[in-house]
């Protein structure tokens, strides 16, 4: 006999698992929903007892008591098993955790089924940093910064890399395959012969040369604002690393970032703290990419976010443009800054009939209590008919909150949005 109790939380509307909630008794025991919804619970000394469950996850509202407590009581017994319905307030669903350890743990406890293919120490990551995907050559390539190992409080700071099938169902999992290194099994650095010490981080990763080259902005880093190296690389397929091909002023910052697009024959991107507004383009060829003569200010772009609802603005901190063929629009998926929950962990949606804009309604569709949520991007390349789908990297460094979430902390997690949510339509 599996020797816990197992007790599910489902999203009311859609019954699916909801991962990253907290239960939480009356001594402060805590257990996190892992990214089937699940827990698995074996206290010696509080089985086959009624025990209080407070319950509690962003973006999700249980009913309060009549003392204003948010929670249920239940009664804990080895082999069994127990279903909780969380309503949900966040217009997009989330779905699961992405990156790091553990992601499916209190599942396989329960014995309970999970996703093929999904390792529980994918590559050797705790966890990681800001992603950035790409289509090229009929595979998903995914990267991201600084990353995080089992064997010490230091890790992978040259930019981490993998590979996924495109046509991988994200409603289900994301198997990613991790560059690794061949001796240790971790995640193994993108840049591997940097001219300095210092992180490496990418941005502007695009697929040019009519789909035959990956390229992107990289800039080595000596703090977290002191750029002392900055340039164009394109990711060497034989060797499965990028290698810098053109130098920039290190002072200055990269001519092409964000999540760029291609769009009538131009690459289009962000630039210089406008993100995601698309306000520089390039055009989609290394030599034009290499000369900063080339890049071009878009004069048109309007970005003037307010809450649909209430007027009030809205300050973009990063997020993405993509075309959306359900919408017959371009929909920018926004991080807000300085909003009512967090600083940097409430996602907006917004549409525009042009790339440019103008953007000038928005509607919140995430929300993370105290907890940031930042570098959020759509992909668009898992568009599933009316859902769209967004991911974002949690974490607590710049919250103000000092307690990070078990396996969670400083790693990715899909969210999914119905584009038929009546809400959006405010």
């Amino acid at each position: 006999m599996i020797p816990y109790f197992g007790i599910r939380v489902v999203d009311a509307a859609t019954g699916r698992g909801v991962p990253l909630v907290e239960l939480r008794t009356t001594s402060d025991l805590r257990f996190i929903t892992d990214s089937a919804g699940w827990v698995a619970f074996h206290e010696p000394g509080l089985m086959d007892s009624k025990v209080w469950f407070g319950i509690k996850s962003h973006g999700y509202d249980y009913p309060k008591d009549g003392f204003g407590y948010q929670g249920i009581v239940l009664t804990p017994k080895v082999g069994a098993t127990t279903t909780i319905k969380l309503p949900r307030k966040n217009l997009a669903e989330r779905l699961y955790r992405v990156t790091g350890e553990g992601i499916y743990r209190d599942s396989l406890l329960l014995g309970k089924p999970i996703p093929a293919g999904i390792a529980q120490l994918n590559g050797r990551v705790m966890g990681q940093d800001s992603v950035l995907v790409a289509l090229y050559k009929n595979k998903l390539y995914w990267f991201w910064g600084d990353t995080a190992r089992p064997e010490y409080p230091l890790g992978q700071f040259g930019t981490s890399g993998a590979t996924s099938n495109p046509k991988d169902n994200p409603d289900e999992a994301i198997r990613l395959r991790y560059f690794t290194d061949e001796k240790t099994g971790f995640s193994r650095p993108m840049f591997p012969k940097p001219k300095g010490p210092g992180p490496v981080w990418i941005t502007g990763l695009a697929v040019v040369e009519s789909g035959e080259k990956l390229v992107c902005f990289y800039s080595r880093m000596k703090d977290l604002g002191t750029c002392v190296e900055r340039g164009l690389a394109v990711f060497n397929d034989a060797k499965t690393c990028f290698e810098p091909v053109a130098q920039f002023d290190p002072t200055k910052p990269e001519p092409l970032a964000g999540h760029p697009f291609l769009h009538e024959g131009w690459l289009y991107g962000t630039y210089d703290g406008g993100a995601p507004l698309p306000c520089v383009r390039v055009r989609p060829t290394l030599a034009a990419l290499k000369n900063l003569k080339n890049f071009e200010q878009v004069v048109e772009p309007k970005l003037n976010l307010k809450d649909a609802l209430t007027g009030a603005p809205v300050q973009n901190h990063g997020g993405s443009v993509f075309w959306n063929a359900y919408r017959q629009r371009w929909v920018m998926i926004v991080l807000q800054k300085f909003g009512k929950t967090s600083n940097v962990g409430e996602v907006w949606y917004a549409e525009a009939k042009a790339p440019t804009g103008p953007w000038e309604r928005a509607v919140q569709i995430v929300t993370h209590d105290k907890m940031d949520f930042y570098n959020v991007t759509q992909h668009p390349y898992f568009d599933r008919g009316r859902f769209v789908y967004f991911e974002g990297t949690y974490v607590n460094t710049f919250s103000g909150n000092p307690d990070p979430t078990p396996r969670y902390n400083y790693n990715q997690i899909l969210y999914r949005l119905d584009l038929e949510e009546k809400r959006l339509r405010v």
